[in-house]
């Protein structure tokens, strides 16, 4: 059986906080009773049978473990409110009681609360190739990772043979070529799977113009394996890192994923590297494109991409950009004396490489990143230690659910955290769970970053982060403005509470540590970015080369991180009144302005975290409710409850499609079903705006679909997808589903119910 390990230590890892909020599994095959055995079949075998009505697993392995290592006792029984019936006390503090109980159970030992964090399917897939090229497949994934994986592939395949961008989407040249040949190298025959899936999928590739469709990504994979020709692939040149700083095109100034994705990619693409054309990749030459290998026309597929994959089309200006760099950057950079300018180029390029690998003791800000450092470091010198240290991380990506192994993105411990911990203080029953928020603040205090990152920082584009939390872990090293406010938040709310309850809190400094690196970030509009100041101008974004994702190349600024921002300032200049007050007080006051002027028209915000404007508006709300702000003094608030009002479907919850975020028009789920996680985003927002002072009727509504929707173990049931990045690419939060519903409980029982009673 495979099992959860957290906080654990091993060879060539490297470490700041004793390996705290680090979760991998292993596979331990004398581990389980034949019960345990027996169970964990049979939810496999459930998911694969519902995999085309139900997508998302419901990380019930992660579950059986925890649950069993952590028995939370016996809970109230459920007490369901029917019809019409009013919402009792006693019923909500039932259901909050048995969520608490049942979460608690899932804390892990460090305080964090494991859980998954993916959905995209092009994560995976990458790292099969990478560990292919370099030789090291089966060294790194022994037998039961490579049929966890399979099985992981398999479960996600489309009906029509294809696979998408992300488990719930319809099938793209990129996810179906990059599953197909992961299937390929791990040992899968071309008629092999269920139902000759292998050959389905085959079919899906040719019937849609073979892989010279794929976007540029897939690309770039397909080369380095030897199945796809740089001459295909637009350039990527590494003399981009040494234009003068000053210069509005130097990667610098670019989103730190944009950089850091094409900072590894533009070291292959100048070393024209391409792993060894063994058999397998021969074979698959032949099965991939629709025309023999040897006639394609290259240059013609550069720009070629499949409709299915199209989200972002390419402007003219940056096809001519491309041309340009094609036919006559390149041929001259190719020749001396120009060639010494590329060999100068690919050395300013691994410097960076190795810089990011180290400040983030090789986890790297992501794991598309992850993949791309990890074989640039095995390109410039195999037996390097660099490599050797980058294998040892791989398992820190590693998920293991009933549906199989998946690649995370990079995790969301603190992110849960932070918002567990508000969820468990609004629900009022600190007393009963002391122990759970003790152990969630010595986790929040054992992951804010301590340092800014090392050397001459800002020599390689890097911003301040000592005082910064993590969207995941300390070793990750990345600032985030979000997770640095809401780390702040709650780290501040435990701090006003009872040392025997809850702990000793942080001590003033690191508080006023995060309040510089949030103060910051804050970009001249008002608004906040997520990672760093805002270098570049918008103009740039014509040049995103990513088809199939939307505003990736510069920083922007998002209604998400600035209402954070607000709130966790504003906690703060309540208690700590006199420190950089002025300061904090302009701060505050842009980006309320920035947040009330990027309302919609219909008074909701647009979320790029979440899905989608029920996400926003959340955010939205909860700033200004957090400076005063009401339903009767803001016309703001009255035009986001009426959205919010507009949105609620006939059971009283709510329910947003991923394709509000993909087609940025509000959509319901399918059937206009309710979402647990939406409906609690709502129900939060209609609270904060001050709706029950109003009519609180349609809130009573939310809040009786959540109670009734709790399971008898006082879990809440897996649903459809509610996170999402880049617009277009759905990402899964576990944690949700119990986080939010029991906030919105919380927040009901103390501020509708209790003060009606």
């Amino acid at each position: 059986m495979w099992k959860l390990k957290v906080a654990e230590g091993g060879p060539w890892l490297r470490t700041l906080n004793n390996h705290v909020g680090r979760q991998h599994w292993e596979f331990d095959p004398d581990a389980g009773t034949p019960e345990e055995r027996a169970e964990v079949e049979r939810v496999r075998e459930e998911f694969t049978r519902n995999r085309f009505r139900i997508k998302q697993s419901a990380d019930l392995l992660m579950r059986m473990q925890l649950t069993k290592e952590n028995p939370s006792g016996p809970i109230p029984a459920a007490i369901k409110v029917k019809g019409i019936e009013d919402i009792t006390e006693k019923a909500v503090t039932a259901t909050i009681r048995r969520s608490l109980s049942f979460y608690s159970s899932l804390q892990a030992h460090d305080g964090h609360w494991p859980a998954e964090s993916a959905g995209p399917l092009f994560f995976i897939q990458p790292l099969v190739i990478a560990l292919y090229v370099t030789g090291a497949l089966c060294a790194v994934l022994g037998p039961e990772h490579q049929k966890e994986i399979i099985r992981y592939i398999y479960n996600h395949q489309n009906e029509d043979g294809g696979w998408g961008l992300h488990i719930e989407g319809h099938s793209t040249m990129f996810g179906s070529a990059l599953s197909y040949i992961a299937l390929r190298l791990l040992g899968e025959g071309p008629d092999d799977g269920e139902g000759m899936a292998v050959a389905r999928a085959r079919k899906w590739i040719l019937d849609h113009g073979g892989a010279v469709g794929i976007p540029s990504w897939g690309k770039f994979w397909l080369t380095v394996l030897g199945v796809y020709e740089w001459s295909g692939c637009n350039p990527l040149p590494p003399e981009f890192w040494l234009l003068p700083n000053m210069s509005p095109i130097h990667p610098g100034k670019m989103l730190c994923y944009c950089r850091l994705v094409y900072m590894p990619m533009s070291y292959l693409y100048g070393k024209r590297f391409v792993g060894q054309i063994t058999g397998l990749v021969r074979s698959l030459r032949r099965e991939l494109y629709t025309e023999p290998y040897f006639d394609i026309n290259w240059t013609k597929a550069r720009n070629t991409v499949a409709k299915e994959d199209l989200y972002y089309p390419h402007p003219l200006v940056q096809d001519m950009l491309w041309g340009f760099l094609h036919h006559v950057a390149e041929p001259i950079l190719a020749r001396w004396p120009f060639s010494i300018l590329r060999e100068k180029a690919l050395e300013v390029a691994i410097e960076h490489v190795h810089y990011e690998d180290e400040n983030s003791r090789y986890l790297c800000i992501g794991s598309v990143e992850k993949v791309l450092c990890l074989i640039a470091c095995w390109v410039e010198d195999p037996n390097s230690e660099a490599y050797k240290l980058h294998l040892a991380r791989i398992p820190d990506y590693f998920w293991i659910a009933e549906d199989g192994l998946k690649f995370q993105s990079f995790g969301s411990q603190m992110w849960d955290a932070a918002f567990a911990i508000q969820a468990i203080l609004s629900c009022d029953l600190n007393e009963e769970y002391g122990t759970t928020l003790r152990k969630a603040h010595d986790f929040v205090k054992a992951s804010q970053v301590r340092e800014n990152p090392g050397d001459n920082f800002a020599a390689m584009y890097r911003h301040i982060s000592k005082g910064a939390w993590t969207f995941s872990i300390q070793d990750h090293g990345w600032q985030v403005s979000d997770c640095t406010s809401e780390g702040l938040k709650v780290a501040l709310l435990l701090s006003q509470m009872p040392e025997k309850l809850v702990g000793e809190g942080m001590e003033r400094e690191c508080f006023y540590d995060a309040v510089n690196v949030i103060l910051s970030l804050q970009s001249i509009s008002g608004g906040f970015p997520a990672w760093e100041p805002q270098r570049a101008f918008r103009w740039l974004e014509k040049f995103n080369p990513t088809e199939f994702f939307e505003d990736t190349l510069i920083e922007r600024e998002y209604v998400e991180c600035t209402a954070s921002a607000v709130q966790g300032l504003a906690l703060f200049r309540r208690l700590y009144p006199n420190h950089r007050r002025k300061e904090i007080d302009s701060c505050i006051s842009r980006a309320i302005r920035y947040i009330e002027e990027t309302q919609n028209p219909d008074g909701s915000w647009y979320g790029c975290w979440g899905i989608c404007y029920t996400y926003g508006t959340w955010f939205g709300v909860g700033a200004l409710a957090s400076c005063g702000k009401k339903y009767q003094n803001s016309p703001i608030l009255r035009k986001a409850c009426a959205f919010l009002l507009s949105k609620q479907l006939p059971n009283g919850g709510w329910g947003e499609s991923y394709l509000s975020s993909q087609n940025k028009v509000y959509t319901n789920l399918e059937g206009n079903r309710a979402n647990l996680v939406h409906t609690a985003w709502a129900l939060l927002s209609l609270i904060d705006a001050g709706q029950g002072d109003v009519d609180p009727t349609p809130i009573h509504r939310g809040i009786r679909v959540l109670i009734n929707s709790q399971m008898e173990d006082g879990d809440f049931p897996q649903q459809e997808i509610t996170g999402v990045f880049m617009r277009n690419c759905t990402l899964n939060y576990s944690s949700y589903r119990n986080i939010f519903p029991k906030w919105a409980l919380g927040e009901y029982r103390r501020r509708i119910l209790m003060l009606t009673s």
